[in-house]
């Protein structure tokens, strides 16, 4: 799961956090898969846009996922957060 926000004052770097609760495991579980996604995360912060907030939310099955696995779920998660940004523009609420 993962949410992408921009903020009015974009002033700031792209930021990422993650959240990776005890469901996911043990403490050095969710430390290993937090490492893991800060890897992942890391070469990709160059394209994302100044100002721009990414969260993924790790689930338990994470942590016997493959890395190559975790990449491609990340890339898939940030190309949908991509477009939903792009569609929130286009929204219009209906004339009641």
């Amino acid at each position: 799961m993962a949410h992408s926000l921009s903020e009015a004052d974009d002033s700031h770097a792209p930021r990422v956090g993650f959240i990776v609760s005890k469901a996911v495991g043990n403490a050095v579980k969710r430390n290993k898969v937090k490492r893991r996604l800060r890897e992942i995360m890391h070469p990709r912060l160059a394209e994302m846009e100044t100002g721009s907030l990414f969260v993924i939310r790790a689930l338990p099955n994470a942590t016997e996922a493959a890395f190559a696995d975790l990449e491609t779920e990340v890339g898939v998660l940030i190309e949908k957060a991509r477009k939903k940004q792009q569609n929130r523009g286009r929204r219009t609420r209906p004339q009641t």
